[in-house]
């Protein structure tokens, strides 16, 4: 079964008062009698002992009387910092109504509201002024980190340099680790490098968290990163780390830098490639089309739409296509129009993408140009899958692949009713943020997120439990291979491309036995390889019951 982590350094046991101030250890009412005995609780609590459901009705039932999300949010942060486990249980037994508050799209408002509904840190801070003593602010830290969640804030979802105020990414993130793939909390540690912010907002804004200070750039900026990878390492031997919601100009470059040199991977370049590539393996369930017949049009040419060009070109290859044949079916539309090789002003990571073809300026005209199979938003420009676009999409197609992966809400290229009524429910639709069920013309269609907390809770849980090395792009590929096979027939009858979001945590233990098997088989383990790999994974995982 799975072993709690070390504590780092010296902490006794506490009792009393002091037992129900810790999350990690309050239960609340539900200490038992015994226990109320052993830890000198008499009378700190009142006499009837609760189960932990009948607090998490409670919970639930003051929850469900909020209509206000950034409220609910503000009142799951205030159960995490008092009593994690019955966070958690609320997370797990609700994880279709939680994520939302928790995460996308909630999130994003949370962010952008950091500093005015700030009541407990969590996490590390690391400021551009910590340079010289990054292991030592590591060193605080009580736990053992097993996975570390990192941003530095510039690129929050699709809402830009929120600075400090994006460390509600990193704690959301390891929240779903937790109650997606059962991640122990204290193996989880959230981290915010704080280099600055260029964003006038948030400088001008009173109750702002960070440093008042422009961004660091160049050779100081990359010298505080690698400082901090350097420490982590040494304090954290074997940690993985996550890469979260950095810009472009810096997501490329550090996941190249560094995914050779520690187990480390960007979530928004291969988890977004993962869960979008499954759902396409989904798609073509029901149409019954073959991945190396598909002509992909991408909205965006940033770290989604290169990371999930390059899983797609992988499988492709993989199903028997030349490199260079299968790059020629992935196009993308930036916000100057076509990606072509004769523009002169486009990016590294864009160039892959850059094929021979005439400039063309907007989407739509992109679309009669090439006759694409799928159109996949993750520009972070809402509405921009215009009706004109979706009835395009279904002149040319049969049955459209449509994926609107931009989040939150506000930024997504279209909805699931615009989706389905524009194509005359013809298309094969997924989201990035929730939608409710559509019905059209009789047929009820039940749309779900293309959400990455389907991939990187499982990443993380098997690079953990296999103490991988590094995680390779072969991961990601049995990961959306695994996710795409639990996607059941009745799911696809109903137009999901991916699995009930109840059953997240036997998905994730799924996809972690496959990473797992990924590095035992490529010799990247750091223990010898068990006899049942996906009992190893199921033993290692965290259950929030008292």
């Amino acid at each position: 079964m799975y072993e709690k982590p070390e504590v780092n350094g010296n902490h006794s046991a506490p009792s009393g008062l002091a037992l129900l101030r810790d999350p990690a250890l309050n239960h609340g009412t539900g200490f038992t009698e015994a226990e109320r005995d052993k830890h000198n609780l008499r009378g700190f609590l009142p006499p009837h002992v609760h189960t932990q459901k009948e607090q998490a009705m409670r919970v639930l039932e003051r929850l469900r009387a909020v209509n206000d999300p950034l409220e609910k949010f503000v009142a799951l942060n205030a159960l995490h910092d008092r009593n994690e486990s019955l966070f958690f249980r609320v997370l797990c037994d609700n994880i279709d109504e939680m994520q939302p508050l928790v995460y996308t799209p909630t999130v994003g408002l949370a962010c952008q509201k950091f500093g005015h509904i700030f009541q407990r840190p969590r996490g590390l801070f690391i400021g551009a002024n910590d340079r010289g003593r990054i292991a030592q602010l590591l060193r605080n830290w009580p736990y053992q980190a097993g996975i570390i969640v990192v941003t530095d804030g510039e690129r929050i979802l699709g809402l830009g340099d929120l600075g400090a105020n994006g460390m509600g990414i990193p704690v959301g993130k390891l929240s779903l680790y937790t109650a997606c793939a059962g991640v122990h909390p204290q193996l989880c540690l959230p981290v915010t490098i704080d280099v600055g912010t260029n964003s006038a907002a948030m400088m001008q804004d009173p109750f702002y968290v960070g440093l008042r200070q422009r961004r660091l750039t160049g050779a100081a900026y990359d010298e505080l990163l690698d400082e901090f990878i350097t420490a982590a390492s040494e304090v954290f031997p074997g940690v993985v780390i996550q890469f979260e919601d950095f810009a472009n100009h810096n997501a490329f470059r550090l996941l190249k830098k560094y995914r050779d040199r520690i187990c480390t991977f960007n979530d928004d370049i291969q988890g977004t490639a993962a869960v979008a590539l499954s759902g396409i393996f989904s798609a073509l369930r029901i149409n019954g089309g073959k991945l190396t017949e598909q002509k992909l049009l991408f909205l965006g040419a940033g770290e989604a739409a290169t990371g999930i060009a390059d899983l797609v070109v992988a499988a492709m290859i993989a199903g028997g296509l030349a490199e260079s044949d299968a790059r020629q079916r992935c196009w993308a539309v930036d916000s100057r129009g076509l990606v072509v090789k004769s523009r002169t002003d486009l990016a590294e990571h864009k160039l892959p993408y850059a094929h021979d073809h005439a400039r063309v300026g907007d989407f739509l005209s992109a679309i009669k140009a090439l006759k694409p199979t799928a159109i996949v938003g993750v520009a972070a420009v809402g509405g921009t899958f215009t009706q004109q676009v979706l009835e395009e999409m279904a002149r040319i197609n049969k049955q459209p692949i449509v994926f609107a992966l931009s989040n939150p809400t506000s930024q997504a290229e279209c909805t699931a009713e615009e989706a389905y009524r524009w194509t005359k429910g013809r298309a094969l639709f997924a989201c990035g943020s929730p939608f409710d069920p559509v019905k059209y013309e009789g047929k009820t269609f039940v749309p779900r997120q293309g959400n990455n907390s389907y991939i990187f809770p499982g990443i993380g849980l098997g690079a953990i439990t296999s103490r991988a090395r590094s995680i390779t792009d072969e991961m990601f590929m049995v990961a959306a291979q695994t996710l795409a096979q639990l996607v059941t027939q009745a799911d696809l009858d109903q137009g999901s491309l991916y699995p009930a979001l109840p059953r997240i945590r036997e998905v994730s233990a799924h996809i972690a036995t496959a990473v797992a098997e990924c590095a035992y088989k490529n010799g990247l383990a750091g223990k010898p390889r068990p006899d049942d790999v996906a009992a190893d994974v199921r033993g290692q995982m965290f259950d929030p019951n008292y």
